[in-house]
């Protein structure tokens, strides 16, 4: 791996290594440009990874600790926001997808152009993406070859049309999956395995899936999971043009006179600022992240944040949104093994007028927990915490309980928004994002009509005993989305149809973000197909000399 001095003016610079960083680093070195990757974590290896529930769910191992980068939360802007933690993000190299579920599903054509089909939703700034699915199907397809995605491609019979199958098959059906298929082929519905970004054979040197069961949350040490960090990153290193540098965090985008982006300032790791020189910028943060860097980078030229003459960085920001309903089985399902899905449905995708609310839900059939988070969040209501009782009850239940959770919608409105909290500043000095959110009423609806859904779903599948959970209760936001809008209206946008700042030609916006809708939750798939097709528009301009 190249090692390039600060002074060295590099072609690219990437801020941020995970879902979008990672690709984009890859395809920018392979078409041999020289690339410096700026991750604020540690470079982990698989055997820096564990089993350690206490470290990695409760200590922050892998993702960003709430007591150095607090957050702030309000519900509304008349309101004084408080310090609680919000939003998590993988602060490490491969961000986010070292410990992501790995659930893999393309956006639907529809969700493209929802506005022009449901019409408006009053109180929400819904509209149409300036792009299509068939201009994203080839990328969502260089996407599922590179990584290494696991499918069934024809199965899910409301998906859009694909150039290429999945690369590798469906990963084995676990109980939970066989007890929903029969149940939603009960009920009229048309299961289907789900896309996984975990090998189910071995693919391009790395080795099969050893359905040890502890994916969601931690570090696949067996290279099975494809994380950037396992898959495109070495691509990257092995061109010899990428540098991964870890432990940087970067506290300003620089820009000079004429308005162009020339670098970034970032602290190290004994907290020095040091400034990486860069032709152009690739800033692939996370949703609030990469809002939180533009916002700390005003200027003279830019007075309200960096690319951000419009008014709309931070506004539209969309949370991760779901129902959950648990059910208790009379024979075991040792559902603690292998993956945490492997079974899902799309009939209830697509908005309906006829349900009165704009929504729709996606709905798996899962088991993300483990014995500590079992024990303290999963049990019914009714349940004892504590003594005889209680641990009779935690160990029948741990092995007879599998859970549904709906992907469900979460409308754009300008008043949810990210900025930066006026007193609050984390453990480098800088003012922390605030974060203003309350849900949207179609967004209530949508969960309580998926939720019921699922009720039926587990009523279907012969459950003994089911319980759910507040959806009020909306916790802590993983997809982070919406809140650098993608549009061809710069007045209303932050960045055009190719991820580009329209304020700033040699400034890409790749993350979360730029998503215009939720579609139904898992954007994974939706940013790296996006990352992919605005690295190869920068890589164009480049070699023209645009940058």
């Amino acid at each position: 791996m190249p090692r390039y001095r600060p002074s060295d003016t590099v072609d690219f610079l990437v801020i941020g290594s995970g879902a979008a960083g990672g690709v984009v680093a890859k395809e920018l070195s392979t078409a041999g440009f020289s690339v410096v990757v700026l991750e604020q974590g540690a470079w982990l290896k698989e055997k820096d990874f564990s089993h350690n529930e206490f470290a990695v769910s409760y200590q922050h191992a892998l993702t960003n600790n709430p007591k150095l980068q607090p957050n702030t939360f309000r519900a509304s802007a008349s309101e004084t926001a408080k310090v609680e933690q919000r939003y998590t993000y993988g602060r490490t190299v491969g961000g986010g997808t070292v410990h992501f579920t790995a659930n893999y599903w393309r956006f639907h054509p529809n969700d493209f152009r929802e506005r022009s089909i449901f019409g408006d939703v009053p109180g929400s700034s819904f509209t149409d993406w300036p792009i299509t699915y068939d201009e994203l199907e080839p990328y969502y397809t260089k996407a599922e070859q590179d990584l290494g995605i696991s499918g069934l491609a024809g199965a899910n019979p409301f998906e859009g049309p694909r150039s290429k199958p999945y690369p590798l098959p469906p990963l084995p059906v676990k109980s939970s999956g066989v007890l929903f298929e029969r149940a939603a082929k009960k009920l009229g519905l048309h299961p289907f395995p789900s896309p996984m970004a975990i090998l189910s054979q071995p693919y391009r040197g790395r080795g099969a899936c050893t359905h040890c069961g502890w994916c969601e949350y931690f570090g696949c040490e067996m290279r099975v999971k494809s994380s950037t960090l396992a898959s495109v990153i070495p691509m990257a290193e092995k061109t010899g043009k990428c540098e991964i540098r870890p432990g940087c965090y970067v506290r300003r985008i620089q820009t000079n006179n004429a308005g162009r982006v020339t670098g970034a300032v970032y602290f190290d790791s004994q907290r020095r600022e040091v400034l990486q020189r860069a032709r152009a910028v690739f800033l692939c943060a996370n949703g609030i992240e990469s809002t939180k860097l533009l916002l700390l980078s005003a200027s003279n030229r830019f007075p309200n944040g960096l690319a951000n003459s419009s008014g709309m960085a931070g506004k539209n920001f969309m949370w991760d949104l779901g129902a959950f309903v648990s059910g208790l089985f009379d024979h075991p399902l040792n559902e603690y093994k292998s993956v945490q899905v492997s079974r899902v449905i799309h009939d209830y995708y697509a908005a309906d007028p006829k349900r009165g609310f704009y929504g729709g839900a996606g709905i798996d059939a899962r088991f993300n927990w483990y014995p500590i988070s079992f024990g303290l969040d999963a049990l019914p209501p009714d349940a004892p915490k504590w003594g005889a009782d209680y641990k009779k009850l935690l160990g029948h239940y741990f092995n007879h309980t599998f859970s549904t959770l709906s992907h469900t919608t979460s409308l754009p409105v300008e008043s949810n928004r990210v900025d930066l909290d006026p007193t609050t500043k984390d453990a480098w000095g800088l003012p922390v994002p605030r974060l203003t959110y309350q849900l949207h009423p179609d967004d209530r609806k949508t969960l309580l009509w998926a939720q019921q859904r699922q009720i039926e779903i587990m009523q279907a599948a012969g459950a003994t005993k089911i319980w759910s959970y507040p959806i009020d209760d909306i916790g802590v936001s993983a997809h982070l989305m919406g809140t650098l809008r993608m549009g061809n209206d710069p007045a209303r946008s932050v960045v055009n149809r190719f991820n580009r700042a329209h304020d700033v030609p040699n400034l890409f916006i790749v993350d979360g973000s730029s998503l215009v809708t939720s579609a139904r939750q898992q954007p994974t798939a939706t940013i790296q197909a996006l990352a992919y097709r605005a690295a190869e528009a920068a890589a164009a301009r480049a070699t023209k000399g645009e940058m």
